[in-house]
Protein backbone atom coordinates (compact mmCIF):
# COMPACT_ATOMS: atom_id res chain seq x y z
CA UNK A 1 0.00 0.00 0.00
CA UNK A 2 1.26 3.70 -0.88
CA UNK A 3 1.62 5.75 1.77
CA UNK A 4 1.51 9.57 1.86
CA UNK A 5 4.00 10.41 4.65
CA UNK A 6 5.57 13.00 2.33
CA UNK A 7 2.79 15.55 2.17
CA UNK A 8 2.26 17.94 3.46
CA UNK A 9 1.42 18.38 7.33
CA UNK A 10 -1.58 19.10 8.02
CA UNK A 11 -1.45 18.51 11.99
CA UNK A 12 1.08 19.11 14.26
CA UNK A 13 0.48 18.27 17.46
CA UNK A 14 2.75 19.75 20.17
CA UNK A 15 3.93 19.12 23.89
CA UNK A 16 0.07 18.01 24.69
CA UNK A 17 -0.47 16.90 28.29
CA UNK A 18 -3.91 16.70 29.81
CA UNK A 19 -4.28 16.23 33.76
CA UNK A 20 -7.16 15.16 35.61
CA UNK A 21 -8.08 16.56 38.95
CA UNK A 22 -9.44 12.97 40.83
CA UNK A 23 -10.95 14.23 43.99
CA UNK A 24 -11.53 17.48 46.42
CA UNK A 25 -7.94 17.98 46.82
CA UNK A 26 -6.50 19.95 43.90
CA UNK A 27 -3.11 18.00 44.73
CA UNK A 28 -4.82 14.87 43.58
CA UNK A 29 -4.08 14.89 39.99
CA UNK A 30 -4.12 11.67 37.08
CA UNK A 31 -1.67 12.53 34.23
CA UNK A 32 -2.54 11.07 31.50
CA UNK A 33 -0.24 12.86 28.73
CA UNK A 34 2.42 13.58 29.39
CA UNK A 35 3.87 15.91 26.15
CA UNK A 36 2.91 13.89 22.77
CA UNK A 37 4.57 15.66 19.80
CA UNK A 38 3.27 14.49 16.53
CA UNK A 39 3.38 15.45 13.08
CA UNK A 40 0.39 13.70 10.56
CA UNK A 41 0.66 14.46 6.75
CA UNK A 42 -2.15 15.39 4.19
CA UNK A 43 -3.89 12.27 3.29
CA UNK A 44 -1.62 9.95 5.49
CA UNK A 45 -3.91 6.87 7.42
CA UNK A 46 -2.32 6.47 10.99
CA UNK A 47 -3.14 3.76 13.80
CA UNK A 48 -2.81 4.29 17.36
CA UNK A 49 -2.28 1.54 19.44
CA UNK A 50 -1.48 0.86 23.28
CA UNK A 51 -2.44 -0.42 26.30
CA UNK A 52 -5.96 0.61 27.34
CA UNK A 53 -5.75 3.70 29.69
CA UNK A 54 -2.24 4.82 27.66
CA UNK A 55 -4.21 7.97 26.51
CA UNK A 56 -5.19 7.36 23.24
CA UNK A 57 -9.19 8.19 23.49
CA UNK A 58 -7.88 11.02 25.72
CA UNK A 59 -5.11 12.41 22.58
CA UNK A 60 -8.09 11.92 20.13
CA UNK A 61 -10.78 13.39 22.04
CA UNK A 62 -8.08 16.39 21.74
CA UNK A 63 -7.41 16.13 18.39
CA UNK A 64 -10.51 16.52 17.57
CA UNK A 65 -11.32 19.62 20.17
CA UNK A 66 -13.64 17.88 21.90
CA UNK A 67 -11.87 18.53 24.95
CA UNK A 68 -8.53 21.63 25.39
CA UNK A 69 -5.57 20.34 26.57
CA UNK A 70 -4.10 21.16 29.85
CA UNK A 71 -0.59 22.35 28.16
CA UNK A 72 0.87 22.15 24.57
CA UNK A 73 -0.77 23.18 20.99
CA UNK A 74 -2.75 21.71 17.93
CA UNK A 75 -1.99 23.13 15.20
CA UNK A 76 -4.21 22.50 12.13
CA UNK A 77 -2.99 24.08 8.75
CA UNK A 78 -0.25 26.13 10.77
CA UNK A 79 -3.29 27.76 13.16
CA UNK A 80 -3.61 26.65 16.99
CA UNK A 81 -7.25 25.74 17.08
CA UNK A 82 -7.21 25.99 21.12
CA UNK A 83 -7.40 29.86 20.45
CA UNK A 84 -10.22 29.84 19.36
CA UNK A 85 -13.51 30.20 21.51
CA UNK A 86 -15.93 27.49 22.08
CA UNK A 87 -18.45 28.48 19.80
CA UNK A 88 -15.38 28.92 17.14
CA UNK A 89 -14.22 25.44 17.89
CA UNK A 90 -17.72 23.90 17.37
CA UNK A 91 -18.23 25.61 13.96
CA UNK A 92 -14.66 23.79 13.11
CA UNK A 93 -15.36 20.63 14.08
CA UNK A 94 -18.20 20.72 12.15
CA UNK A 95 -16.65 21.57 9.19
CA UNK A 96 -13.41 20.41 9.30
CA UNK A 97 -13.48 17.24 11.36
CA UNK A 98 -15.14 13.89 11.09
CA UNK A 99 -15.91 11.37 13.81
CA UNK A 100 -16.56 7.70 14.08
CA UNK A 101 -16.68 6.14 17.81
CA UNK A 102 -16.46 2.70 19.38
CA UNK A 103 -20.47 2.59 19.97
CA UNK A 104 -22.14 4.29 17.04
CA UNK A 105 -24.08 7.30 17.85
CA UNK A 106 -26.59 7.22 15.86
CA UNK A 107 -29.99 9.19 16.53
CA UNK A 108 -32.33 6.11 16.66
CA UNK A 109 -35.41 8.30 16.02
CA UNK A 110 -33.95 8.92 12.76
CA UNK A 111 -33.04 6.60 9.51
CA UNK A 112 -29.75 5.96 8.32
CA UNK A 113 -30.07 8.53 5.62
CA UNK A 114 -31.43 11.43 7.97
CA UNK A 115 -28.16 10.91 10.27
CA UNK A 116 -25.82 10.55 7.54
CA UNK A 117 -27.33 14.13 7.26
CA UNK A 118 -27.55 15.32 10.31
CA UNK A 119 -23.78 16.71 10.09
CA UNK A 120 -24.88 19.18 6.70
CA UNK A 121 -28.17 19.98 9.00
CA UNK A 122 -26.40 21.28 11.87
CA UNK A 123 -24.29 23.26 9.95
CA UNK A 124 -27.65 24.89 8.80
CA UNK A 125 -28.11 23.29 5.16
CA UNK A 126 -32.23 22.05 4.51
CA UNK A 127 -32.50 18.18 3.81
CA UNK A 128 -33.31 18.59 0.62
CA UNK A 129 -30.42 20.03 -0.27
CA UNK A 130 -28.31 17.24 0.72
CA UNK A 131 -30.04 14.46 0.56
CA UNK A 132 -28.38 13.35 -2.53
CA UNK A 133 -25.07 13.80 -0.99
CA UNK A 134 -26.26 11.66 1.73
CA UNK A 135 -27.72 8.60 -0.15
CA UNK A 136 -24.38 8.79 -2.13
CA UNK A 137 -22.25 8.27 0.79
CA UNK A 138 -24.40 5.38 2.09
CA UNK A 139 -24.14 3.93 -1.60
CA UNK A 140 -20.30 4.09 -0.78
CA UNK A 141 -20.61 1.81 1.85
CA UNK A 142 -23.15 -0.46 0.84
CA UNK A 143 -26.22 0.35 2.09
CA UNK A 144 -28.27 2.19 -0.28
CA UNK A 145 -30.72 -0.13 0.37
CA UNK A 146 -30.95 0.82 3.73
CA UNK A 147 -31.45 4.36 3.80
CA UNK A 148 -34.61 4.51 5.24
CA UNK A 149 -34.68 1.89 8.72
CA UNK A 150 -33.98 3.20 11.82
CA UNK A 151 -30.74 2.15 13.67
CA UNK A 152 -33.03 -0.61 15.88
CA UNK A 153 -32.98 -2.44 12.35
CA UNK A 154 -29.59 -2.24 11.69
CA UNK A 155 -26.78 -4.83 12.39
CA UNK A 156 -23.80 -4.03 14.49
CA UNK A 157 -21.82 -3.45 11.28
CA UNK A 158 -24.24 -1.72 9.34
CA UNK A 159 -24.65 0.81 12.09
CA UNK A 160 -21.15 1.16 12.07
CA UNK A 161 -21.23 1.84 7.89
CA UNK A 162 -23.65 4.48 8.46
CA UNK A 163 -21.85 5.98 11.06
CA UNK A 164 -18.18 5.82 8.94
CA UNK A 165 -20.54 7.79 5.72
CA UNK A 166 -21.68 10.41 8.68
CA UNK A 167 -18.51 10.94 9.35
CA UNK A 168 -17.90 12.17 5.23
CA UNK A 169 -20.91 14.50 4.86
CA UNK A 170 -19.30 17.63 5.32
CA UNK A 171 -16.22 16.50 3.28
CA UNK A 172 -14.18 17.27 6.16
CA UNK A 173 -9.95 17.37 5.74
CA UNK A 174 -9.67 15.17 9.08
CA UNK A 175 -11.55 11.83 9.98
CA UNK A 176 -10.77 10.78 13.41
CA UNK A 177 -12.09 7.06 14.67
CA UNK A 178 -11.92 6.06 18.01
CA UNK A 179 -11.73 1.67 18.43
CA UNK A 180 -14.48 2.01 15.30
CA UNK A 181 -14.45 -1.62 15.23
CA UNK A 182 -14.23 -2.52 19.05
CA UNK A 183 -17.67 -3.97 18.56
CA UNK A 184 -17.66 -5.82 15.72
CA UNK A 185 -16.69 -9.45 15.20
CA UNK A 186 -13.57 -10.02 12.52
CA UNK A 187 -15.04 -10.21 9.60
CA UNK A 188 -16.58 -6.97 10.06
CA UNK A 189 -14.25 -5.03 11.47
CA UNK A 190 -11.67 -6.29 8.75
CA UNK A 191 -14.11 -4.61 6.35
CA UNK A 192 -14.72 -1.40 8.15
CA UNK A 193 -10.52 -1.04 8.07
CA UNK A 194 -10.71 -1.80 4.86
CA UNK A 195 -13.92 1.03 3.61
CA UNK A 196 -11.34 3.59 5.29
CA UNK A 197 -8.51 2.94 3.91
CA UNK A 198 -10.38 3.04 0.66
CA UNK A 199 -11.44 5.77 1.01
CA UNK A 200 -9.03 7.92 2.07
CA UNK A 201 -6.50 6.24 -0.99
CA UNK A 202 -9.77 7.28 -3.41
CA UNK A 203 -10.23 10.69 -1.32
CA UNK A 204 -6.96 11.77 -0.20
CA UNK A 205 -9.13 12.66 3.45
CA UNK A 206 -6.62 11.87 6.58
CA UNK A 207 -7.20 9.14 8.91
CA UNK A 208 -6.53 8.91 12.60
CA UNK A 209 -7.73 5.49 13.76
CA UNK A 210 -7.72 4.65 17.41
CA UNK A 211 -7.87 0.55 17.12
CA UNK A 212 -6.59 -2.31 19.66
CA UNK A 213 -6.46 -4.16 16.93
CA UNK A 214 -2.63 -4.11 15.97
CA UNK A 215 -3.36 -6.88 13.10
CA UNK A 216 -5.25 -4.39 11.27
CA UNK A 217 -3.30 -1.57 12.41
CA UNK A 218 -0.47 -2.52 10.42
CA UNK A 219 -2.59 -2.26 7.08
CA UNK A 220 -2.22 1.72 7.70
CA UNK A 221 0.92 4.09 6.79
CA UNK A 222 2.29 4.28 10.26
CA UNK A 223 1.21 2.50 13.47
CA UNK A 224 1.90 5.04 16.78
CA UNK A 225 1.81 3.09 19.80
CA UNK A 226 1.14 5.30 23.13
CA UNK A 227 2.73 3.97 26.45
CA UNK A 228 2.51 5.72 29.85
CA UNK A 229 0.70 9.06 28.38
CA UNK A 230 3.99 9.09 25.56
CA UNK A 231 4.46 8.37 21.63
CA UNK A 232 7.44 6.00 22.30
CA UNK A 233 9.50 6.94 19.29
CA UNK A 234 11.31 3.56 19.03
CA UNK A 235 7.43 1.70 18.51
CA UNK A 236 6.52 4.34 15.42
CA UNK A 237 6.32 1.84 13.12
CA UNK A 238 6.03 1.35 9.51
CA UNK A 239 3.46 -1.28 8.42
Amino acid sequence: MPTRVHAPVILSIQGITKTFSTGKDRHSRLVVLRGVTLDVAEGEIIAIVGASGAGKSTLLHIVGTLDRPTSGSVLYEGTDVFSKSDEELARFRNEKIGFVFQFHHLLPEFSALENVAMPALIRGKKFPEVRERALGLLKEVGLEERAEQKPPKLSGGEAQRVAVARSLMNMPRIVLADEPSGNLDSTNAEMLHTLLWDYSRKTGQTFIVVTHNEGLARKADRVVRIADGIVDSRRVLEP
